[in-house]
């Protein structure tokens, strides 16, 4: 098995096939959106392959240099329940070695399956991703901040970090209206993406 960057095509099919089934469309950038980050220079697709099959993701979203979000992080419907999501994310540390890499992965307090939000937390916490001191909310979700231990940093300076990269990529207004770092506790409503 190999961690690397797709083609333009596969990164469509993987997208079509296994990222509108894994994740809710509220939590789903529109293909376009990645695929124009990435020949922007501030998004890496990598892809899990065994042979030509890809058996799962792990997006990471560029910042600063040294600083990535784990954007999207799944494994194909077939191949789930049989490690690989670690095993993906120790793959991720050992091709970007040098990148402090966080996420948000969604708070069960409001989830619509909390019993879900919390397996997933379970899961990253036993990949040793650790939890911030401060929540966000993206478009009406609500998400704990989480980051993978090795490089020394404040949450200040990770919320920071956190900020620049939405950003980078939103304007001003799109910006206030719909990120929240931190969450401040007051929802907005729940919105795709490309709102």
């Amino acid at each position: 098995m190999e961690l690397k960057l797709p083609s333009p095509e596969q990164l469509k099919a993987v997208y079509e096939k296994d990222m509108k089934e894994a994740f809710p469309a509220a939590e789903l950038k529109p293909l376009h959106a990645m695929e124009s980050m990435w020949q922007n220079g501030w998004y890496k697709p990598y892809c899990l392959f065994d042979g030509e099959a890809i058996l799962g993701v792990c997006f990471l979203w560029l910042g600063h240099p040294g600083w990535a979000i784990i954007d999207y992080l799944a494994v194909t419907k077939n191949a789930r329940n049989g490690g690989l999501g670690a095993k993906i994310l120790q793959m991720i540390r050992d091709v970007e070695p040098d990148l402090v890499l966080f996420g948000e992965a969604e708070a069960p307090e409001d989830a619509p399956d909390p019993a879900m939000a919390e397996r997933r937390l379970g899961f990253y916490a036993r990949c040793g991703l650790q939890t911030a001191g401060y929540d966000t909310e993206i478009f009406g979700v609500h998400y704990k901040t989480l980051y993978l231990p090795g490089h020394a940093f404040t949450d200040d300076e990770l919320m920071a970090q956190h900020r620049f990269i939405y950003q980078n990529q939103f304007s001003p207004e799109k910006y206030a209206k719909y990120v929240q770092i931190p969450y401040s506790g007051t929802p907005n409503p729940k919105v795709r993406w490309d709102q």
